[in-house]
């Protein structure tokens, strides 16, 4: 057993899967949450507005998917022993949990944006139309930091270190 590759490693791998798909959940349900609120309300006001207001409730729960890609990744990557030899190094465990962090937390932050944008934004542009452009523009850049996350984390599961 090498000092490079402890048996201890791929915990930190599976900790990268899990906080990777619990933050951007996470993020993606406060969003949709929060979101839907807004949509509800403004509902009863212009019922007729629900179907075009329900692009917040959309990008939020995209946010859980960029999560799930990116613990697939990592599940997939962390290597059990063979043959009572460790197979996945320490770089590699810590490598998978910064990815885990990297999309979780901006996966979260981009999903309270999101909410908070959606309830407001949905609200105000059923009392006037033309601030909808401006509602869906702030959800995109919310929604690109999400987006940001997902690639770091990418990148990072990438990095790799042999045991050998």
């Amino acid at each position: 057993m090498s000092d490079l590759c402890p048996p201890t490693a791929p915990f930190f791998g599976f900790m990268g899967a899990a906080v990777a798909l619990i933050f951007a959940n996470l993020g993606a349900a406060y969003g949709t949450a929060k979101s839907g609120v807004g949509v509800s309300s403004m509902g009863v006001m212009k019922p007729d507005l629900v179907m075009k207001s329900i692009i917040p409730v959309v990008m939020a729960g995209v946010l859980g998917i960029y999560g799930l890609i990116i613990a697939v990744i990592i599940g997939n990557g962390v290597k059990g022993p063979e043959g009572g030899k460790p197979q996945y190094s320490s770089f590699t465990g810590f490598a998978h949990l910064a990815a885990g962090l990297a999309c979780g937390l901006s996966g979260m932050a981009a999903g309270i944006a999101i909410g908070i944008v959606g309830d407001a934004g949905v609200r105000a542009s059923a009392q006037q139309a033309k601030l909808y452009v401006g509602m869906v523009l702030i959800l995109i850049f919310a929604e690109a930091l999400g987006l940001y996350g997902l690639i770091v984390g990418l990148i990072l599961t990438s990095k790799e270190a042999p045991c050998s």
